[in-house]
């Protein structure tokens, strides 16, 4: 009775481990191993192994096992309805051989049972909603005690149950994971634009907004340092939008003198001004049906702002020297390196505007916050230019190890240069550090520095700290040691290698 007790309690703590086990994570062999330990230990089975079917190749293999080498679980495979462990697939059932040295069909492919006589061998079926998914089988020392060898296969078979849920939870659970990375991908494809190079999560921001504003008719306000690739964006949502047909007119607010500026961008009668010989559309109605960019709009002088205000809410101006209301259909980008909300609270920019111009806005990192397009980026402009030179010039590691950990002040812009330099500059056919500008290199040389500085800076803290202790001890090593908080093995290593000698006494 008390034994019958103690057993009951070793099978209901072997399952509660069990459940343990496989609900602590979703990795498979892990667990399906460590759960075949929990048998092992409380069963006092002598080998283990989950078998689950393979769908592809109809094949059963082992997965986690107790008891078994790497090279015996790799042998342990097993067609449908081929020996003890493929019939319990097949019949669905559990199968029990009380003494393999005396079965036949057991056919010991792992080679795990160089002596055969007095085991028993119990194998039962994985099954989820009638189906079998997979097989569990267990040794144990052969006994005469049937009810011993039935009350086992009853704990396999629940063992077994939990296994079969925990395995469907995994492929639910792993069939999951691969959606969500397909739909990451197919965002990733989805929001590529052609051109433009980005693979990194801030600029799969930016393609994503520039899908999501190109059919509509908002004003599209992009924030970014010079060099960016605001144009390039700007031209993205023309080209993506309903507008794609009509023209696509950009304009530097910064690159005209202020008085031209006007006559620029609303146009001039015949005589509006001395040299106005002719009337002259400006680039609203050049841009009319398309889409316009004022770059840099931040700059745009206070006396223009009402006009394109006017232009942005009423779609109408009227050119210089004239009285006649032009009507134009056009879509407004505006790009700016600026930031407008200090300008507003300067007074520098109309609050207005500001709010007009600010309906969808979209920031471009700077590269040095997106440093793994770096190297994408520098290959794409090295085809180019090698294609441009008719050269066949590649950038070595250690030169592209520079490349990436420099900061680009300039952004995209600085690196495009860069790289036509280097291949236009360049004799050999592999440019290598030294061959990179000086501001590159030095940048490099700074970081090494600064490096050398640091280790130079703590080993004279350490030489100052042991010399001081051995002052402080009369030189007595051991001493000195002990203040340190070292061996006296090591202070006897520092000092040879900081040179560190007695002083003479006087």
């Amino acid at each position: 009775m008390k034994e019958s007790l103690v057993r009951e309690n070793r099978i209901l703590s072997a399952l509660l481990e069990v459940s343990k086990v496989l609900s602590s994570s979703f990795d498979l062999e892990k667990n399906l191993f460590r759960t075949m330990h929990v048998l092992g230990d409380f069963l006092e089975m002598e080998r283990g192994s989950v078998f689950l079917l393979d769908y592809d190749t109809k094949e059963l293999r082992i997965v986690a096992a107790h008891g078994l080498t790497r090279d015996q679980i790799e042998k342990g495979k097993y067609k449908i309805g081929e020996g003890i462990v493929g019939r319990a697939l097949e019949r669905g059932s559990p199968m029990i051989i009380p003494d393999v040295g005396e079965e036949p069909l057991f056919l010991n492919k792992t080679g795990s049972r160089m002596k055969r006589r007095g085991i028993s061998f119990l194998c039962v079926p994985i099954k989820f909603k009638g189906e079998s998914i997979g097989v569990l089988s267990a040794d144990k020392i052969f006994t005469d005690k049937a009810i011993m060898i039935d009350e086992d296969v009853r704990v396999l078979e629940v063992v077994a149950s939990i296994i079969a849920q925990y395995v469907i939870l995994w492929k639910h659970f792993k069939e999951s994971e691969q959606e969500r990375e397909n739909l990451k991908l197919e965002l990733k494809g989805k929001y590529s634009l052609p051109n433009i190079i980005g693979n990194s999560d801030k600029m799969q921001e930016v393609f994503e907004a520039v899908h999501r504003v190109a059919d509509s008719k908002a004003t599209v306000l992009l924030y970014g340092e010079s060099g960016t690739g605001k144009e390039l964006i700007a031209k993205a949502i023309h080209y993506r939008s309903p507008r794609s047909k009509g023209p696509f007119v950009k304009f530097n607010c910064a690159s005209i003198p202020e008085g031209l500026l006007e006559s620029e961008l609303f146009g001039h009668e015949k005589g509006a001004f001395t040299g106005a010989i002719t009337a002259r559309k400006g680039r609203f109605e050049l841009a009319s049906g398309g889409t316009i960019l004022l770059d840099e709009i931040g700059d745009l002088p206070l006396t223009l702002q009402p006009k394109i205000l006017r232009v942005l809410q009423e779609k109408e101006f009227e050119r210089v020297g004239g009285e006649k209301t032009v009507k134009v259909d056009v879509r407004l980008i505006a790009a700016t390196s600026r930031n407008l909300e200090e300008l507003v609270l300067r007074g520098n920019f109309r609050e207005d505007l500001y709010y007009r111009l600010n309906v969808v806005p979209i920031f471009m990192p700077a590269l040095r916050e997106r440093k793994e397009d770096i190297l994408p980026l520098t290959e794409h402009f090295l085809n180019r230019f090698n294609g441009e030179n008719k050269k066949n010039v590649s950038i070595s590691p250690k030169a592209l190890k520079i490349l990436s950990g420099y900061s680009w002040p300039g952004n995209v812009r600085e690196l495009e240069n860069t790289v036509e330099r280097l291949v236009v500059m360049s004799n050999g056919k592999i440019i290598e550090p030294t061959d990179l500008p000086i501001n590159l290199k030095a940048h490099s040389s700074k970081e090494i520095l600064n490096k050398e500085s640091l280790r130079s800076g703590i080993e004279e803290m350490e030489r100052s700290s042991i010399l001081h202790a051995l002052q402080e001890t009369g030189w007595i090593q051991a001493k000195a040691a002990r203040i340190l908080g070292i061996t006296p093995r090591q202070i006897g290593y520092k000092m040879k290698k900081y040179e560190i000698t007695p002083t003479p006494s006087v």
